[in-house]
């Protein structure tokens, strides 16, 4: 299956008691199927000090939402949208883009690949 989320994506929190937050995506762990929104999913980690490394104490940070739990955000219609697939080819490459299903535009290019010529007989 294709990744329709990647890093620096804006997405809202479908689930949870997080429902309803916006916030982007700081990393996408694709062996556990989850991603880390910044600030959404804050849980208390206590950690120990390290002399001259780090200050000891309790800390907020973000923990993993499952990618079922989260949506795109388009950045052109500012909608929580599915995302799809392109291929388009133009001149010799072949571009493949995601692209919102709501306002139907091109989000990013997920690949390019040049392509040969066929020579027809």
């Amino acid at each position: 299956m294709a990744w329709k989320l990647r890093k620096g994506d804006t997405v809202v929190v479908l689930r949870g008691r997080e429902r309803g937050k916006v916030g982007k995506i700081i990393r996408v762990l694709r062996e556990e199927g989850r991603v880390i929104v910044e600030g959404v999913n804050l849980v208390k980690k206590h950690v120990k000090a390290i002399p001259n490394v780090r200050e000891g104490g309790i800390f907020e940070v973000e923990a993993p939402l499952h990618i079922s739990n989260v949506m795109l955000v388009c950045p052109k219609c500012n909608k929580p949208t599915r995302v799809g697939f392109r291929i388009v080819q133009e001149g010799g490459t072949l571009r493949k883009y995601r692209y919102c299903k709501k306002c139907n535009e091109n989000i990013d290019v997920v690949r390019e690949k040049a392509v040969k010529e066929r020579v027809e007989a």
